[in-house]
């Protein structure tokens, strides 16, 4: 690892400390070095607040005058909902701006670069771009399609179930890898179930510690989510999606609902929740990435028409059998096995006596 290198490999480290706090924007991490010495360093907090860049120009203070900014993403040139960091960067005097990644976004895209250099300053790009990537696929997802980024995180048995056939699901996997799975929960903007998620197992969806605005998606074409399931006694912001048919039909559970989420009106597909249109909606809504959390026919269905980015599969070393035990994977599914949905990257971790296996689908 070269010097320019080990400068970026510390600023994506001080990215990751906003994980899951910066949505609709990217997590972004900034030094400034001079004379090989780290004099400043800041990250990207939290839209609305100040860009990494202007934390560590603000960090150096005066020495930032004739010294290198390291910075993982391009300078942005436009007012969004702070001014261009551009325009710190030639007001502090920097010299040579090294950059880990071009900013996807079409607004942006080159032009921070090409009016730097435009003002005699050095520019050089490309550092850790796979691993800056990585860490901002709901950003680049959500500012190239339009969509937000889509795990998909399932507690199991060995054999692919859910819950046994009477619906008892408590618990499958152990306690340690609920809290670490709680724990993830933490790097999404928002959780999203289907209704018979709530009608059956009645769970609040919140992070581990809900320091932070959080969005819980029911996915509900029938408009029978319960008016006291508990996702409603905690605060936070409560998303009920449906279709319009239903609308006019559930006027009295539509009233009762409507004073405890946002409902949100999407296409339908069958008699179903449209789930394009339904994350195209979420996406204008600012949220870039959701953690899917059930049940298997709203996990199958993602899989059927292919709006799954990431899988996290938690695998108990339990078989509990049973042709009607609920299966963790449902939908339509496939007719041949070629066309199966292939995991890219796969790895294996180890929590106490289950597994987790992770993987990607697209990556962007």
């Amino acid at each position: 690892m070269n010097r320019h290198e080990y400068f970026m490999q510390k600023a994506l480290s001080l990215a990751l400390k906003a994980k899951g706090r910066t949505f609709p924007n990217p997590l972004v991490g900034a030094l400034v070095v001079k004379s090989g010495k780290l004099i400043g360093k800041g990250y990207h907090r939290k839209a609305g607040l100040a860009h990494a860049e202007v934390e560590a120009i603000e960090d150096a203070g005066s020495k930032a005058r004739g010294a290198s900014l390291y910075v993982t993403l391009e300078p942005c040139t436009h007012y969004g909902r702070t001014p261009p960091c551009v325009d710190k960067i030639l007001e502090a005097g920097i010299k040579k701006v090294f950059i880990g990644m071009l900013d996807p976004n079409p607004l942006n895209n080159g032009k921070g670069i090409k009016l730097l250099q435009e003002h005699g300053i050095e520019v050089s790009e490309g550092f850790l771009e796979d691993n800056l990537r990585k860490i901002n696929q709901p950003f680049i997802k959500y500012i190239t399609k339009k969509m937000p980024y889509i795990s998909v995180k399932v507690g199991q048995s060995l054999d692919g179930k859910i819950a046994t056939k009477s619906g008892d699901s408590r618990w499958i996997t152990s306690d340690k890898t609920r809290e670490f799975s709680h724990r993830l929960r933490n790097g999404y903007d928002a959780i999203m179930v289907g209704v018979n998620t709530v009608i059956r197992d009645n769970p609040i969806l919140l992070p581990t510690a809900a320091d932070k605005q959080f969005t819980r998606i029911i996915v509900d074409s029938h408009l029978s989510t319960p008016a006291d399931a508990q996702i409603f006694q905690k605060p936070g912001a409560v998303i009920i999606a449906t279709i319009k048919e239903t609308l006019g039909q559930e006027m009295e559970n539509k009233a009762l609902l409507s004073r405890k989420a946002k409902i949100l009106e999407v296409k339908e597909n069958n008699g179903q929740v449209n789930l394009y249109d339904l994350l195209r909606k979420l996406a204008r809504l600012e949220i870039t990435s959701i953690l899917v959390e059930g049940g298997g026919t709203l996990i199958g269905s993602l899989f059927d028409f292919n709006l799954a980015d990431k899988v996290l599969f938690f695998i108990a070393p339990k078989i509990i059998g049973g042709r009607e035990a609920i299966s963790s994977v449902m939908g339509r599914g496939i007719s041949r096995v070629d066309k199966a949905v292939k995991l890219k990257e796969v790895s294996f971790k180890k929590i106490d006596d289950d597994f987790l296996l992770e993987g990607t689908i697209h990556s962007y």
